[in-house]
């Protein structure tokens, strides 16, 4: 009876820990522009839901990850900032191919300002005045496509 009761326990905390995975949505924690506070906002993650995020939001997310890794290079953090900037790839691929579309030219710099920024951040040495650079020129193409 004993074993009983302890398969009993073992089979609810699977079927709630099996119910809890198939939620289609989770809650992320997303850095604001200014990389101080945190605000949740609801990800998707089946394959059967699409991507209910305009691209503005895309586009203001682009420009927090932007801005919360400038001032972690500001600040000399550079293992911070290239933590940060890694979430780049995950906005700017839900945004790109209308940037593509759009504006070929500005594409182009967007990627080639990302690609700089990824090998700066890279390098044993990052070089805080290119990183800044680049990070100021990535900003001003972005907030140019959003506008337009």
């Amino acid at each position: 009876m004993k074993r009983y009761f302890q398969i009993l326990i073992i089979a609810g905390i699977s079927l709630i820990s099996l119910v809890g995975c198939s939620s289609g949505e989770q809650t992320t924690t997303q850095s604001s522009p200014g990389g101080n506070s945190t605000a949740e906002t609801p990800a998707k993650t089946t394959g059967t839901t699409a991507n209910n995020a305009t691209p503005k939001t895309n586009f203001d997310a682009l420009l927090g990850v932007v801005n919360s890794t400038t001032t972690d290079v500001n600040a000399g953090n550079f293992t911070k900032a290239k933590a940060e900037f890694d979430k780049f790839e995950d906005f700017w691929s839900k945004v790109e191919d209308g940037v593509k579309d759009k504006s070929p030219d500005a594409y182009k710099k967007i990627e080639d300002n990302a690609d700089e920024i990824k090998a700066g951040l890279k390098a044993a040495k990052p070089n805080k005045e290119k990183l800044s650079t680049a990070l100021k020129s990535l900003n001003q193409n972005l907030t140019t496509v959003n506008k337009s």
